[in-house]
């Protein structure tokens, strides 16, 4: 089995002038976006042609106060090539503390809290 090191997830307050900064800064660009039709939140990912790793921008409507990036929510993510014996193992170990059945997708935390997305190679 094999995992591989996709995205790291941050929380921004203004979407429009992160996604500038990286491209700008980095030479990122959109690659996906996505989120509920009511523009509640989205999700937005961004890459470079260097790197197969993406940065994950998190955005909620509204939100007027920083984050603190580092927080529950907050995360690295992996895609795995055998999704179903990846959560076989999670779940023995005990180590899955969310699950996302819609998103197809679940979390678990290392020994210090540090929150892993895992999701199917795509």
């Amino acid at each position: 089995m094999q995992a591989r090191f996709i995205h790291r997830c941050t929380h921004v307050l203004d979407k429009e002038a992160t996604i500038a900064f990286y491209e700008q800064a980095l030479g990122f660009h959109v690659v996906h976006e996505m989120g509920p039709e009511d523009g509640s939140w989205s999700n937005t990912f961004l890459a470079n042609d260097a790197s197969p790793f993406e940065i994950e921008l998190t955005w909620n409507n509204g939100r007027t106060e920083p984050y603190e990036n580092g927080g529950k929510d907050e995360h690295i993510a992996f895609a795995v090539d055998d999704f179903d014996a990846y959560h076989a193992l999670h779940e023995q170990m005990g180590c899955i503390i969310r699950e996302n059945p819609v998103m197809g997708l679940y979390f678990i935390t290392d020994p210090d809290g540090q929150w892993i997305e895992i999701l199917p190679e795509r």
